[in-house]
This record gives structure tokens, sequence and C-alpha cells, in this order.
């Protein structure tokens, strides 16, 4: 069979073509993951380092996909982030495929991802600690609602202030993965959070996390690095290291000490689509093999 491939579309229309249809979170998931790729092969927009991923051939693909690995691997990314880029290339290639632009795919094997292994994150002391650290209403509600809702770092900054309703306690949140919003129950705290950092915003509409600069960042909308970054200093002002995942495993954890590790329960606020993994948790927030290594030292 040839690899050679039809008669390309017009400008930015294979990359447009993918993203369209595709969830806010999503689409931005795939824009920044494709703007990288163009980074590293020196090309100015991801719909150009698309035609050079799939123009020169199946084999020059894989290699160059190869070399993007290793160069992910080199900067020192975990294994899941790595894996997450390539298959943004792989679903890429596969899209051209459909349309009959080349009949290949691309085989780069993701990385083996480590298992979960510290699922506890910051604990109750050290999550009241970084609450006491925020000086400002909008890093306390970012707290509470990684913490108490147990939101990924994309679900928070998604958000928008019609996204909120105080009056009925609740906030639509569009999951990992998922094509329609679902509601979430505020918290009687986290409502009172979040209705103090909305009175300093403003009623304006828009996102409901904002920049305090909004001149210089567009319409303001708080990003996933800045959220990192908010999380990162207030950890290290209640002295210990955090980071928003983190607060999402407290959150986890504590549920399952409270519900005395109603696995079942738990996954419905955590949101977690696999049970196996919250199975993880609560192995690590009981430390089975630590109490079975004790029965076997004293048994000897």
């Amino acid at each position: 069979m040839s690899t050679s491939i039809v008669s390309w579309p017009g400008p930015q229309a294979l990359v447009e073509a993918f993203l369209a249809g595709r969830s806010p979170h999503t689409l931005l998931a795939y824009r920044r993951d494709l703007g990288d790729f163009a980074l590293f092969v020196g090309a100015g927009d991801a719909e150009t380092a698309a035609r050079l991923l799939v123009e020169h051939g199946h084999g020059e693909a894989n290699a160059l996909a190869l070399s993007y690995r290793a160069h992910l691997v080199d900067r020192g990314l975990q294994a899941a982030t790595v894996n997450r880029h390539l298959a943004a290339l792989r679903s890429v290639v596969a899209f051209a495929r459909t349309l009959g632009l080349v009949p290949w795919s691309l085989e780069v094997p993701n990385l083996k991802a480590q298992a979960y292994r510290d699922t506890r994150g910051p604990g109750r002391d050290g999550f009241r600690a970084m609450l006491a650290a925020a000086s400002n209403e909008r890093d306390h509600a970012i707290l509470r609602l990684l913490h108490d809702l147990a939101l990924r770092r994309g679900e928070l900054v998604g958000l928008d202030l019609a996204d909120v309703d105080l009056e009925g306690g609740a906030v639509w949140v569009l999951g990992k993965g998922r094509s329609a919003q679902e509601r979430l129950t505020l918290p009687e705290p986290t409502r009172a959070a979040l209705a103090s950092w909305i009175t300093v915003r403003g009623p304006a509409p828009g996102p409901l996390f904002i920049n305090f600069d909004r001149a210089r960042q567009g319409n303001g909308r708080l990003t996933g690095t800045a959220v990192w970054k908010i999380v990162r200093r207030l950890g290290l002002e209640a002295g210990l290291t955090a980071r928003p995942h983190g607060l999402r495993h407290s959150g986890i954890t504590l549920a399952l000490d409270i519900t005395r590790g109603d696995v079942r329960g738990v996954q419905k606020f955590s949101r977690h689509r696999d049970l196996r993994i919250l199975t993880v948790y609560d192995d690590n927030r009981r430390d089975l093999a630590g109490d079975i290594a004790r029965l076997v030292a004293a048994a000897a």
C-alpha cells in the first residue's frame, strides 16, 4: 500500500476540523499539547506541525514522534503527561486517516505510567493551615473547591460565573472526559467562600476565577499554571509542599475516613470512573501492608 497522502485541505482545515465540536476543557488541552509539539518541531502553529507529522510518511512520522517522546522525558515530565501529549498526536493522525489523507496510524507506544503512590495530599491539618495562609477571597474559594468538591485543576479554571448557583447551593462542572456539565452540591463553607469571592469579583459575566490584573490578561481567566502557583505558594506559607491535585487527594482521603471506607459512595464524590482507583486511595489511607507486616512480625 502506498504511503503517499492525498491533496491537503485548505489552511488550518485539518486541525480546526479535528478540534471542532469538542468540549472547552478538551479543546484547551488539545491546543496546548499540539502547541507544545509545534514548538518542538519549530513550526509556527499547530496546523504546520500536523502537516510535518503526516506529510513525510509512516516511518518518518513514527521517528519524529519517538524523538518528541524522548524530548518530553528529558524535560522531566511525568509518564501520564508524556502519554497525554502522545495521545494528541495519535488522535490527529487518526483523524487524518479518517479523512483519507494517510493510510497508516501512529504507533509510538506510551511510557509505562507509575501507579498512584501518594494519595493523601497535605491532610486535614495541612489544608487548614493553607486556608489560614490565604489572604484574599479568591484564593480561599479556590482552596475550598479543590478540596471540598475534589475538583481537578482543569475543572476549576473552566468555571464561569454562570456555572454557580449560590441560591440553589450548587455549581455546574464539566468533568474530565465528559461532554455535559454535572451539578455538584456546595457545602455551606464552600458556598460562603464562593459568595465572598463573587462579591469581590463583581457580577460581570465571564470566567469565575480571574487574574487581578485583567488589563494584561485578556479576558482575565486564571490559568491552570496560575492555580498551581497559588496552591504551591500557600503550601509553602503553611510549611508544606502542596499542589492542586494534592488537595483533591486530601478531600477524597478524608471522605473515605469519615465514611469508614465507603468506596462506592466516595466514587460519586470523586467522580472517578474506575472504582479500582478508589481502592488504591483506601489502601494508602489505611496502610494495609504495614498492618500485615506488624502482624507477621508479632507472630514471629
